[in-house]
């Protein structure tokens, strides 16, 4: 049966908004840290924790992907919601079989997100059988038996789905997209898929690698740092050292968002003095407030005008690209009228940027989310490429590309071989490694998975971490999917809206925790993880894990491909779950640039992977061995009279869907989550007034007769000076508004920065 989430998260008359405020980032989060890790885990858990976190000696974070700084770490090497994460993980909390005896799932789907993952760590393995009201208590064996049955009873490996979230390990990862292949399906969808897909793909054909090409030392060497589409005060905090650190260094920072962010306007940082008692820096020198999916357009005039001034790296550009000539007729023919619509900007601050970039001598451009989800996405990040290329602005210290990751391992992920369309060469390669076939028919990404679940062709879905249906796009669709397979699996740390959206069979199958001790045959592991720029370094949890039920991850994969593939498959599974330096010896001989895995990653900073672009200015990667220049035609996203263009995001109380509080003190909310940001002067012309109650209805041409409705009743408007037109609600409460069928071109990633929204009043 289908349940829909709860529509509130608290009595609408405790919410209030009082407008954006001009928080500075940062110190306010050092009170809000130490508080929370207090109330989940205690005063000693607390010390113990935050003090290992990001250390060499301890635990990688389970929040972002951002990197330590190679050589001196800090003391305190976290950020707010890094240490939130660690208080949500390492909390005294438990939620064991009394807990689900007293609470039927019926019950458990009508709490709120919050309420879910404020019960505390699961301890033991439950299944809810066909026809069930609660999840009881199962064996591992049984429970390994039961997955076994399912999808060795499949017509075909391919009616199974197996997820991976970005937090899984390098070593568990590998091991699943082993198991996996072996099992015959390269059915591989993976967080990525609904991120920063489309900067692999952008990447890929223009640099040849689709990874971004700076390290972490080039912010202190930049002149111009550009921020696109994203929000590093909420979603990756302690990027706002490296920008200040940046800043001291005489670089100038220029931030592109339709919202005012406050980690860009002022940062109080709590590592030195003028943090704690000064003003805090001004990081933005400018800040361009853009009109949604407006970006493409703002760097094809860019490149416009770079053009016009000659302000060209002549010599980058003829020995290392390929089809600038294209790509400058076309460019040079653009519609400065298209750009106007598109951007919302007045000329004279395009310009300027413009001027930065023609006088800057190493620039870097970043980028998250903001540009990742929408149907042009992919061009538009073609668009970045190509400045920078004409800049020569890449394979230089200070300068290059810098796609910024949102989850801690979702790139170690991609590396180990997630996803659904690995290349020959890395299928070969575990081929000649195992002795195994491995299939080639690329597999389900994200949104095929949910289209194959909804249509009866998937009838296994398994995750390995992750809250699939609280992630994805369209929630009813998905969550009617989910229902329909006959068994869904959920490994995971803490109670979601996955394990409430269910199969007619649902296991769930508790797992280590990153901060958590992983003691096996050999002794004590570590595992490895992937930064957002290409650092591969260990993490080795501390503390004594929340229940002796508990399995690592490595051991879950293990434990199932001995249950599924049976004791004579060619796999040595067993000594893997033993020794995971094992794991890793097979890694280096599978995974480009991993050679020496075991060796390398004891290293105090662990290795850096190679990355042709960026270390010799080589791109071997592309279709003609040099950078590619594309010529893209220019969208402008039209939105009807009445209408706004919306924006799913992040409080700053989350992160990814998982919710620590219900306030969100840089946009001034408190105590509630179903609220919608527009501009005054577009509630003016709508007719509407701050504090009122409307629906989001969300509208797609699905239809050849019409357009198909999508509805999230009940949100609250506040008045937020937001790009006119457009407007924003927090996921996963809006994700219901996002079509499952609106995606990306090229990558197929959900657009849910480009939603088309009516406001009805309640």
């Amino acid at each position: 049966m289908t349940r829909n989430p709860p529509q509130h998260d608290v009595d609408e008359s405790r919410l209030e908004t009082s407008g954006p405020k001009r928080w500075a980032a940062g110190l306010p989060g050092v009170a809000v840290s130490v508080k929370r890790g207090v109330e989940q885990m205690g005063v000693a858990r607390t010390v113990t924790t935050l003090r290992l976190l990001n250390q060499r000696e301890g635990f990688d974070c389970p929040g972002c992907a951002w990197p330590e700084p190679q050589g001196h770490r800090k003391l305190a090497e976290f950020c707010e919601n890094g240490a939130k994460a660690v208080a949500e993980e390492a909390t005294r909390r438990r939620v064991g079989r009394d807990f689900f005896a007293a609470h039927p799932v019926a019950e458990l789907a009508d709490k709120t997100d919050f309420w879910l993952g404020q019960q505390g760590r699961l301890t033991e393995p439950v299944v809810l059988r066909p026809g069930g009201t609660h999840y009881e208590p199962i064996s591992w064996e049984d429970a390994f038996a039961l997955v076994a049955e399912h999808l060795n009873g499949l017509a075909s490996p391919d009616e199974a789905v197996f997820y991976t979230s970005g937090r899984t390990s390098n070593e568990a990862a590998f091991l699943y997209q082993l198991l996996v292949r072996s099992f015959g399906t390269n059915n591989l969808p993976d967080c990525s898929n609904m991120c920063h897909e489309s900067s692999g793909a952008a990447l890929s054909e223009t640099t040849g690698v689709g990874k971004g090409s700076v390290g972490i030392d080039d912010f202190a060497r930049a002149d111009l740092i550009v921020v696109v589409g994203q929000n590093p005060g909420t979603n990756h905090p302690r990027m706002l050292s490296a920008l200040e650190e940046a800043k001291r260094g005489g670089a100038k920072i220029v931030a592109v968002n339709p919202l005012p962010e406050a980690g860009l306007l002022r940062f109080k940082n709590p590592q030195n003095a003028r943090g704690v008692v000064g003003a805090g820096t001004q990081l933005a020198d400018e800040f361009l407030q853009i009109r949604l999916g407006g970006d493409q357009a703002l760097f094809q005039a860019i490149g416009n005008l770079l053009l016009r001034w000659d302000a060209l790296d002549h010599e980058f550009i003829e020995r290392s690209t390929d089809n600038f000539a294209a790509y400058a007729e076309h460019v040079r023919a653009l519609d400065w009228d298209a750009v106007d619509r598109a951007t919302g900007l007045p000329r004279a601050q395009v310009e300027l940027l413009a001027r930065m970039f023609a006088e800057s001598q190493r620039t870097i451009v970043c980028w998250a989310m903001g540009l990742t989800q929408h149907r042009h996405s992919v061009a538009t990040i073609r668009e970045i490429a190509n400045v920078v290329l004409m800049r020569g602005m890449i394979g230089k210290p200070g300068a290059g590309l810098c796609p910024v990751r949102g989850h801690s391992n979702v790139q170690g992920d991609r590396t180990m071989g997630i996803w659904e369309k690995m290349p020959e060469k890395f299928l070969s390669a575990l081929e000649t490694e195992f002795g195994i076939s491995v299939p080639r028919e690329h597999g389900y990404d994200t949104v095929a998975s949910i289209r194959a679940m909804r249509d009866g062709r998937a009838r296994v879905f398994f995750a390995v971490g992750g809250n699939f249906v609280a992630a994805s796009p369209d929630t009813e669709v998905t969550s009617r999917a989910m229902s329909r397979c006959d068994l869904t699996v959920q490994v995971s740390t803490k109670l979601n809206r996955s394990h409430v959206v269910h199969g007619r069979t649902a296991l769930i199958l508790p797992t280590l925790g990153r901060t958590e001790s992983d003691l096996q045959h050999s002794g004590e592991q570590f595992v490895t993880v992937e930064d957002s720029m290409s650092v591969v370094h260990r993490s080795q949890g501390r503390l004594e894990p929340a229940s002796d039920q508990l399995l690592s991850e490595v051991s879950i994969v293990c434990r199932l491909a001995r249950a599924v593939l049976g004791p004579e498959h060619p796999v040595p599974w067993e000594e893997f779950e033993k020794d995971y330096d094992l794991i890793r010896d097979r890694i280096a001989r599978v995974v480009p640039g991993c050679q020496d895995y075991n060796e390398r990653v004891r290293r105090p900073d662990g290795f850096v992977l190679p990355h042709a672009p960026r270390d010799a200015r080589e791109f071997s990667g592309t279709r003609t061995g040099k950078a590619h220049f594309s010529a893209n035609p220019l969208t402008v996203l039209e939105v009807p009279e009445g209408r706004l263009l919306l924006q799913t995001l992040r409080s700053h109380d989350q992160y990814n869907t998982t919710i620590y509080g219900l306030d969100d003190r840089y946009r001034g909310v408190k105590d509630g989550r179903r609220v919608v940001f527009v501009s005054p002067a577009d509630l003016a012309r709508l007719g509407l007034a701050d504090g009122e109650v409307v629906d989001l209805v969300s509208e797609w041409p699905e239809d050849p007769t019409g357009v198909v409705e999508r509805r999230a009743e009940r949100f609250r408007v506040v008045s937020y000076p937001t790009a006119a037109g457009c407007a924003a609600a927090y996921f996963p409460e809006a994700n219901a508004l996002v079509p499952l069928e609106s995606t990306a071109e090229v990558s197929g990633t959900p657009t849910s920065k480009s939603i088309v929204v009516r406001l009805e009043k309640r």
